[in-house]
């Protein structure tokens, strides 16, 4: 009988296991796509938030095997608009996380009040719309103006966008946010001409309802392209923003 050498075998097992993994690696990449908006329940314009981890985040749950799932997520734009190409065909629940009354909502003890998670069998595309209750809602009460020194004076308007007293902490913060881009917020700005306020208690709770005008720091702006938003926000859960669009001085 003959007798393999241990090296013939080795080599022959080394091969075997090597077609084994490329068949096992070998699936076709994620590309099914989740796409949607985060829209005010109020005023149906979408949701303003920066990018980033500061910003809204779409949490998916992948329900086709598993009850307890491990969250993934990714970042909506800047302009309360997702879209994620990269997905794997399967069941998910989807949720939104940012500024806002959360999607789902639950008691002291754990249990859901309400549940506005969507759930989808995702076979190619599916859009995913929600609406919800931002924290905040700011809006330009004019377009910036430019002034006589070449700094830059806004005005907003700052009001709750809910009525659920649990989300209605006092406001801590309202920024005039200045950038070169119009990828505008508080991971993104300079700091040598955008005005940051923070304010103590109650103190800030007396702007809510009012006109508030901000000007630049810093002296004159440059002469390029600049970008201002106003971000705010309350003492709640992860201290996110809220934002109105980034808008330019007419030329």
């Amino acid at each position: 009988m003959n007798k393999l050498s241990f090296p013939v075998v080795l080599c022959c097992l080394m091969m075997i296991t090597g077609i084994s993994c490329s068949k096992i690696d070998n699936y076709p990449a994620p590309s099914a796509t989740i796409q949607g908006s985060v829209y005010d329940a109020m005023t149906d314009s979408t949701v303003q938030t920066e990018f980033g981890g500061g910003g809204t985040r779409v949490k998916l749950l992948e329900t086709s095997y598993s009850s307890n799932p491990t969250p993934e997520y990714f970042q909506c734009m800047q302009n309360g608009v997702f879209h994620d190409d990269k997905i794997f065909a399967a069941t998910y629940n989807i949720s939104v996380e940012g500024a806002f009354v959360p999607v789902i909502l639950t008691d002291d003890t754990g249990k859901i009040i309400t549940d506005s998670s969507k759930n989808i069998i995702l076979k190619s595309t599916a859009t995913v719309n929600f609406w919800v209750q931002p924290f905040l809602r700011i809006e330009w009460v004019s377009p910036p103006v430019m002034n006589a020194d070449s700094s830059v004076t806004v005005q907003v308007r700052i009001t709750r966008g809910t009525d659920n007293p649990s989300y209605k902490s006092n406001l801590t913060d309202i920024n005039l946010y200045v950038s070169n881009t119009q990828n505008d917020g508080n991971n993104n700005y300079d700091p040598r001409y955008s005005k940051l306020t923070s304010y103590n208690g109650t103190d800030g709770n007396a702007l809510l309802g009012q006109v508030v005008t901000i000007t630049t720091t810093g002296g004159a702006l440059p002469p390029q392209d600049v970008y201002f938003r106003v971000g705010a926000r309350i003492a709640s859960g992860l201290n996110r923003y809220n934002y109105n669009a980034p808008m330019t001085v007419s030329k």
